[in-house]
């Protein structure tokens, strides 16, 4: 996986993609430099996958918008400050976050979900030993009462607030170590997102019976300052989408590779969540199914909505 990971970011991030389909008739061609906020190159598959996707539209948009140059700025920020930076139009020039009523006030969202709206179904990593307080859970009510632990600017932490749960937030790298430390209990994570930590710490383990799940599309965001990025990014995942290349790096990326299988959503309760955050042009989204995942688990319980 590390080698894949190594070739995909070598071709998105170290050239400038020259396309051979580049028009002639293409209006108002330019060379495009792109920066983004990154980790240590490599390290995080998740964020690789953001990387090569953003880098699929860019090439994909070449013939109409001209060739691109993306450049890692290695700031390594909270996602926050990343946010803030980019609305000011600063060192950054795309970000990818889940969606909020906020964040698309204060930046201009491309509105397509970049992982088909993955982001919202949600598995637990728990503690070794702790599956039987969960298998005792037998209603919403009882998993109300559980704690859990959500990062501190995630729009996942107000939403399962609005919705009644009982959320411990903590800084993003720091939630690991709080779960361990018996602060909160129950760890809620993207169905592709807790394989790192479960290999990494062997006194974890995922919880067995659960999902809960809520519309939470994560986008590209640009400055509104740069509309013209923002258009050009979502005509190349359009294209991407319509093509099929955009399905193809989403079910084969390292990220989702056997995440299904592993989840086991066949043997889980489902809790399916209202979320206050979702903005009118998120939630008409939903009716583009080409744009969204469909998972269904076992059984399913809608949350009454909250005033």
């Amino acid at each position: 996986m590390k080698s894949q990971l190594i070739r995909m970011l070598t071709l998105v991030i170290l050239c400038s993609f020259n396309t051979s389909n580049a028009s002639e008739n293409a209006l108002e061609l330019e060379h495009t430099i792109v920066n983004y906020n990154a980790s240590v190159q490599g390290a995080d598959p998740k964020q690789a996958y953001f990387i090569s996707l953003l880098a699929l539209a860019l090439d994909k948009s070449a013939s109409r918008y001209g060739t691109f140059q993306m450049r890692a700025a290695m700031i390594n920020m909270p996602q926050s400050r990343t946010l803030k930076m980019l609305a000011e139009n600063k060192n950054i020039d795309v970000a990818w976050s889940m969606t909020s009523i906020e964040r698309e006030a204060q930046l201009q969202a491309v509105y397509i979900p970049l992982l088909k709206g993955l982001m919202g179904y949600r598995i637990g990593i728990i503690r070794k030993g702790d599956q039987p307080q969960f298998d005792q859970l037998t209603s919403l009510e009882d998993l109300k009462k559980i704690l859990m632990g959500q990062g501190l600017d995630w729009p996942d932490t107000n939403i399962l607030n609005s919705n009644g749960f009982n959320v411990v937030p903590g800084p993003e790298k720091s939630l690991i170590s709080m779960l361990l430390k018996n602060r909160f209990d129950y760890y809620p994570r993207a169905l592709f997102e807790p394989w790192r930590d479960l290999a990494r710490h062997s006194e974890l383990v995922l919880e067995k019976n659960i999902l809960i799940r809520y519309t939470a599309p994560i986008y590209f965001f640009v400055s509104k300052d740069n509309p013209r990025l923002a258009e050009r990014i979502e005509y190349g995942l359009r294209l991407a989408i319509d093509d099929g290349s955009f399905n193809t790096m989403f079910y084969n990326h390292p990220i989702t590779d056997g995440m299904l299988e592993k989840s086991e959503l066949d043997k889980r309760k489902e809790f399916v969540l209202h979320n206050p955050l979702l903005s009118e042009k998120s939630a008409s989204l939903l009716d583009e199914p080409k744009l969204w995942l469909t998972i269904k688990a076992a059984n399913a319980i809608a949350v009454p909505l909250y005033n």
